[in-house]
């Protein structure tokens, strides 16, 4: 019992000595120092990770997030396609009349009808058989036309964007209606003939119009719109009015002469007569 005694005042003694010394408190304060300093670093570290969206923020992402508009992931533009099935099984029988031709191919494009010639504003299309087809939808769009037409047959229009129209003459059965939306490629009638132009026989009349004006469909098949608008923006199609209009200026200008002619000469005729 003493012998324990003895140890456990022995070891208090060493506690007292050593408290006892001036660097033993310093040194105590120093380390509790040094913990609690890493402690605030560690913990202030952790919050600045932690980076706290404001709930005004959050509200706002989310609302703009929402109204954004979605975009399509495959966003192409359709080409304007031949009317037909199968392109193989149909000819032009007579094309657009365009006064950049040779002269040969104008008489070509010119339409027979009541002893006058028309200029074609489209291509007539026909298979080699004589044969009716079905007549599709060269660009989805929406039927604004869909009716009976005493010269031209069975007429169907329909409207694309940026102005752009194309008709469909000569039909023999209509399978669209006013305000109806078609999809590239669906059948809207079945070929036929008219009065209009009756040597083309079993046919279909296809225009192509921008802004009114006629094109030739032969230069745009294949292509998509925005190359009809932006030949049109760029004056290529109003160069060609502009022509037509000047050639049918020049020819009025050159049938005036011989009527002032004729109107000159009767007075003198007149003149001799009564001599």
């Amino acid at each position: 019992m003493r012998d324990e005694e003895k140890q456990i005042l022995s070891k208090g003694s060493k506690w007292q000595r050593m408290l006892r010394k001036k660097w033993v408190f310093p040194a105590i304060y120093l380390a509790s120092a040094a913990l609690i300093l890493t402690a605030v670093l560690w913990f202030q570290n952790g919050r600045d990770n932690a980076t706290i969206i404001p709930e005004e923020e959050q509200e706002q992402t989310k609302v703009s997030y929402r109204n954004e508009e979605a975009v399509p992931v495959n966003l192409t533009e359709e080409s304007l396609l031949m009317p037909v099935e199968n392109e193989d099984l149909v000819v032009i029988h007579k094309g657009f009349y365009d006064f950049d031709s040779t002269e040969e191919e104008q008489q070509a494009a010119l339409v027979f009808y009541n002893n006058t010639y028309h200029q074609s504003t489209g291509i007539d299309l026909v298979t080699e058989s004589g044969e009716s087809f079905e007549v599709l939808a060269s660009a989805s769009g929406t039927v604004i036309t869909a009716e009976k037409d005493a010269l031209l047959g069975n007429v169907v229009e329909v409207k694309h964007d940026n102005g752009i129209v194309t008709m469909y003459q000569s039909l023999e059965d209509v399978r669209v209606e006013a305000g109806q939306e078609v999809e590239q490629g669906q059948a809207i009638g079945i070929a036929g003939s008219n009065v209009f132009n009756q040597d083309a026989g079993v046919h279909v009349h296809f225009e192509i119009r921008a802004n009114g004006v006629a094109v030739n469909p032969v230069d745009y098949l294949g292509q998509p719109l925005s190359e009809i608008v932006a030949d049109m923006e760029n004056g290529t199609e109003e160069e060609r009015v502009t022509e037509e209009t000047d050639r049918n200026n020049i020819e009025d200008e050159e049938e005036a002469p011989i009527d002032d002619q004729e109107e000159q000469e009767t007075p003198e005729e007149e003149t001799n007569q009564g001599a």
